[in-house]
């Protein structure tokens, strides 16, 4: 059994997901992780293990109150392994034992991490942590120069480092009960949790890529697409929410600037984090929809966030204006897109779209007109997206509709097509071709 699964690099990072999720789920169910002492029920706590695992920072009870110091510890420890990728975990307990890597285990971090070959797989490994720990460690004494002095030395420590975390993994949990509300217009803490999950959404690979080529004409193609893209979504998402917000009661009594900054900030939030720093329940629908759209795309590959991904949306939207303008090849940046990585990008739209499409019947099913529809899909998205924004309602759902949510932020994390490969196995399967056909499209 061992040895099938390591040959079978997809579906081995989504049991280590999901065996991490159980876990999770065990050690926050017992009542040594409740701040009352009691467990707060099984799918209570798988809801929250999973959501921390999958870096997504949804809750069914309120993070702050509900739990003890271990609880919050185990709540951080699964973002920060989850963020990281399970696998880039065990390999370093590996080293830290001094254990052999092998190569089925080197092509199972390479699948987890998006690397291109087996090829400085450690050393990859190493950047990854060493990265990370560096950015959080920054992010973190930021945050203290503000939460020190609102919490005092240990506390405001604590929470700085529990904030940098949420904020680089793009996880969106707090410790404040209120998300970020009460900081609406600090600049520090707005522009440090923003600049981390940006980090964090940008993606390792193309961190290595900067560091080596410091030049953006000299970067890979993939990193280009991905800095491009996050850039036009980050402007067009603050001008949407300036725009259809800066007049409405989410940000009333805010000035231009605190107006200014609140649009970035949900901008870059509403892509992969879940931190909030208005009032989501006072938004307008025009911003809900931006923010659906935003959750949607996601973050980028071998990042810490989820959805379909700004590459995905990226090839996608190259190809339809190379399509509308009579190319036979997508062009970006100079160089021609792949059929296989076309169809790939159609594939995880389409899966994508499906499980929104699906999830959204169900739950409106399962919950007999209790929630606007609006809601809803609100709440869906950013469990698929594993960004973890709410209107609130999460805690008012019926224990299947919240078991749909744990398993579309499952998805969202290890990734729709990455499962489907895992369980099908297409690896094994015979290529045959056949005559083309024609069909009529469009």
């Amino acid at each position: 059994m061992i040895r099938k699964l390591k040959k079978n690099p997809p579906l081995t990072v989504c049991l280590s997901f999901f065996a991490l999720i159980l876990l999770g789920a065990i050690l926050l169910n017992l009542p040594i992780s409740s701040s009352n002492g009691e467990s707060v029920g099984f799918l209570n706590a798988l809801f929250t293990s999973a959501s921390a695992s999958c870096v997504t920072g949804l809750i069914v009870v309120n993070t702050a109150t509900k739990w003890t110091a271990f609880g919050k510890f185990i709540i951080v420890a699964l973002i920060q392994i989850g963020g990281l990728g399970t696998m880039v975990f065990l390999s370093l307990i590996a080293m830290a034992f001094n254990k052999k890597i092998g190569i089925q285990e080197r092509s199972i971090i390479k699948e987890q991490t998006g690397a291109e070959t087996n090829k400085g797989i450690i050393r990859l490994v190493i950047y990854i942590i060493k990265f990370s720990l560096t950015v959080e460690l920054i992010g973190a004494i930021l945050l203290s120069i503000k939460f020190i002095p609102d919490f005092g030395l240990s506390k405001g420590i604590l929470f700085s480092l529990f904030h940098s975390v949420s904020a680089f993994c793009n996880a969106g949990f707090d410790l404040t009960g209120n998300s970020l509300i009460n900081y609406t217009s600090d600049f520090t803490i707005n522009i440090t949790i923003s600049l981390l999950i940006i980090f964090g959404g940008l993606g390792f690979t193309v961190f290595i890529d900067i560091y080596r080529k410091r030049n953006f004409k000299n970067l890979t193609l993939h990193s280009k697409v991905v800095i491009s893209t996050t850039a036009i979504l980050l402007l067009t998402g603050s001008l949407a929410f300036f725009i259809i917000e800066h007049n409405g009661a989410s940000m009333e009594g805010l000035s231009l600037k605190g107006k200014i900054l609140s649009s970035f900030f949900m901008s870059v939030t509403s892509r992969t984090a879940g931190f909030n720093s208005i009032d989501i329940g006072k938004m307008k629908e025009g911003s809900l929809i931006v923010t659906i759209i935003l959750m949607f795309i996601g973050a980028s590959p071998a990042s810490t966030g989820g959805g379909i991904k700004t590459t995905t949306f990226g090839v996608l939207l190259f190809s339809t204006i190379s399509f509308l303008r009579g190319d036979k090849e997508t062009e970006i940046f100079h160089k021609s897109i792949s059929h296989d990585t076309l169809l790939k990008s159609l594939s995880i739209f389409s899966l994508g779209s499906g499980l929104v499409i699906f999830s959204s019947l169900f739950i409106t099913i399962l919950e007999q007109g209790k929630f606007l529809y609006l809601d809803m899909l609100y709440e869906i998205v950013s469990a698929l997206g594993t960004v973890g924004v709410s209107r609130g309602i999460t805690e008012s759902l019926s224990p299947l509709s919240k078991l749909i949510l744990i398993m579309l932020m499952y998805i969202g994390r290890v990734g729709a097509a990455t499962l489907g490969i895992g369980i099908l196995n297409r690896s094994k399967k015979k290529h045959t071709r056949y005559s083309q056909g024609k069909i009529i499209v469009g």
